[in-house]
């Protein structure tokens, strides 16, 4: 059972049966998702941000994140490919007509952040560490510990992870924490 878990009454979860909190999460007023969600400890998400693709689509924050206000997170969109009729209002009867779809899961690694009004696109991944900074389109991977910056998001400068893990250990967190996700 989650503990410490505060949602805005003025926050929508369309899909609530396909999401899984962790422990001190905090949803401010405006959050609208579409998709399935699993947060870890720690996370926020600011006012207005949305959180889009549908049943099928995923979004992952693991742990110790922060989604600033007007953020998007965008699971599943349509390609806009020439390749069938667009919009999630085409019927399931008539689906031969629609074009090709992307869904694919966002997932924040733990301690990666995104700026205020910042995008991320299906199949991106804030690796461990990584900041989208504000008004910034991310489409893919990150670096551990980088900071990305513009439209497309461009590696800037790299974070000093060492007091950031030893805040983390200090405060009661496992060893997992510490170990590099990097392909």
């Amino acid at each position: 059972m989650s503990h410490d878990v505060v949602l805005s009454p003025w926050c929508e979860i369309k899909r609530p049966h396909l999401c899984k909190f962790g422990d001190h999460i905090a949803i401010d007023s405006g959050f609208y998702c579409t998709t399935a969600m699993e947060l870890g400890d720690y996370v926020h998400i600011g006012p207005h941000v949305s959180c889009i693709g549908g049943a099928s689509a995923k979004f992952v924050a693991k742990g110790f994140n922060n989604i600033m206000s007007g953020a998007r997170i965008i699971c599943g969109s349509d390609r806009f490919d020439g390749s069938g009729l667009t919009g999630v209002l085409i019927p399931d009867s008539h689906s031969e007509l629609r074009g090709t779809h992307i869904i694919e899961p966002v997932v924040m690694e733990e301690f990666s952040n995104m700026g205020t009004t910042a995008i991320a696109l299906p199949g991106s991944t804030l690796r461990k560490g990584s900041l989208l900074t504000a008004g910034s389109l991310l489409m893919g991977d990150t670096e551990e510990w980088g900071v990305y910056k513009g439209n497309p998001a461009k590696l800037v400068k790299k974070i000093d992870p060492e007091k950031t893990l030893r805040n983390a250990k200090e405060f009661g967190y496992g060893e997992d924490l510490f170990q590099s996700t990097a392909k």
